[in-house]
């Protein structure tokens, strides 16, 4: 995989959880006692990757220089761009900050990807095809753990995807989100007509890391409204996939209506597909070997711009990007990489009850005849206490006498002596508690 150059997306507010993330940035909550950057970083040496670069702000940057506790334990070289956090940029802006970087094929990782994936059934797709784009797709998870801090009844998931491939399975031929399909599901007679068959799928969920020709970072390079790689440029390439325009000699179209108004201006001496590979392109048009029955057509039918992904059936493969994730997440995760759920730092008392499936954070401090069951405990102090269910943010403080269940306890809160307990109703008809906020003093009961 020495061909790519491996890139990191770290620079996310984790705007979905942040009591969570409101003293420790989301790069850097811990999972399973290592910091949630690690099980990407990890992933990439795993497989080779001696260098990577990394997006991140300057806050990170600090906090994994100074703070021991970040230890990353990673023999890569990590080269590290910081981008100012009030920027918002998103995914392809970033790859187009770091564009003069960029002088290979690219493999672009999220941060808050936690997977056992074999990366090279990603890669070994972008190879064989010569793809413009091969991604990693999993199943959607169903979490059956009660969410701590949720008011009201369990929100209805995200939006789903529709997601088209060809009979292999391998070939991306089409994606909409259900938000977009005002007119419900219409498909391209172009993309009819090559591929007749097509299999729609549901359920799926982008795992955020993809296999992309150096071409189209340079197409970003000169397409500045296009701010996502998985909002605007995933769905864009897969749609000119079968783009007259696309596939002639020069790429003509000014603007494409499918990206809502944004005017999209191609640049007609820069090209999507592979541009400097003339030979496996002529060995290509000459072979009897073809990627489709049914005609003797061209390969990929004279496609230049070809998609592809790869759809994890079994495994592991989290985006930690949701409270109920990071508390799945921290319930496998020790599991899968054999991480002890006691940090070192930690200091526990000789008498205590932790269950296995319990996770205590760096510099928690865990007194006498405390009970803690199936919780996240990040950076707190605990003294004589039962805590079942929860998850207790950085820079908490749980005193003698508090009984908390299926709670979320915010970043520097501190629960009174004595302090009221939550005792919700048996989890199958059970309404979550309020989240407790930083400003607020102990514990209010259930409404």
């Amino acid at each position: 995989m020495m061909e790519l150059q491996a890139i990191l997306m770290a620079a996310g507010g984790g705007s979905r959880m942040m009591d969570l993330t409101y003293n420790t940035p989301k790069p850097l909550l811990p999972v399973g006692n290592k910091p949630l950057i690690w099980y990407p970083l990890n992933l990439l040496e795993r497989v080779g990757f001696e260098e990577v670069i990394v997006i991140t702000t300057r806050d990170v940057q600090k906090m994994i220089s100074t703070d021991p506790r970040m230890k990353l334990d990673v023999k890569m070289k990590l080269d590290v761009v910081c981008i100012q956090e009030e920027a918002d940029m998103g995914t392809a802006d970033a790859l187009r900050h770091i564009q003069q970087k960029i002088k290979t094929d690219v493999l672009v990782v999220s941060c808050d990807l936690i997977t056992d994936v074999a990366l090279h059934e990603v890669v070994d797709l972008f190879r064989a095809h010569n793809a413009t784009l091969s991604m990693l797709m999993s199943k959607a998870h169903e979490f059956t753990e009660t969410v701590p801090g949720q008011k009201g009844k369990k929100k209805n998931g995200e939006q789903r995807d529709f997601v088209g491939v060809d009979g292999t399975g391998k070939r991306l031929l089409y994606m909409a989100n259900e938000a977009d399909l005002d007119q419900g599901l219409v498909i391209r007679k172009s993309i009819m007509k090559k591929h007749p068959r097509m299999h729609i799928k549901t359920g799926l969920v982008d795992a955020h890391l993809y296999c992309l020709k150096k071409s189209v970072v340079d197409f970003l390079a000169d397409n500045k409204s296009i701010s996502s790689i998985r909002g605007e440029l995933v769905p864009y390439l897969v749609r000119k996939q079968f783009s007259k325009s696309t596939n002639s000699p020069k790429i003509k179209d000014e603007a494409d209506q499918n990206l809502k108004g944004k005017d999209v201006s191609v640049n007609p001496e820069i090209q999507i597909w592979f541009r400097d590979e003339k030979l496996l392109q002529l060995s290509q048009e000459r072979s009897c070997w073809n990627d489709h029955r049914g005609d003797m057509g061209e390969a990929y039918h004279g496609g230049r711009l070809r998609c592809y992904v790869h759809i994890m059936e079994e495994g592991m493969c989290y985006r930690v990007n949701t409270l109920a994730a990071y508390i799945e997440a921290n319930r496998l995760a020790p599991k899968l990489f054999e991480e002890h759920a006691i940090h070192p730092s930690a200091v526990i008392s000789e008498r205590y009850l932790i269950g296995a499936d319990s996770i205590i954070g760096a510099s928690c401090q865990i007194a006498d005849k405390t009970s803690i069951k199936r919780s996240t405990i990040v950076v707190a102090g605990c003294s004589v206490c039962n805590i079942q269910g929860s998850v207790i943010c950085s820079g908490a403080v749980i005193s003698r006498g508090a009984d908390i269940k299926y709670c979320l306890v915010g970043s520097g809160q501190r629960i009174d002596p004595e302090g009221k307990t939550i005792c919700p109703a048996p989890p199958s008809n059970r309404t979550p508690p309020v989240p407790l906020h930083p400003a607020a003093p102990g514990v209010a009961p259930l409404r």
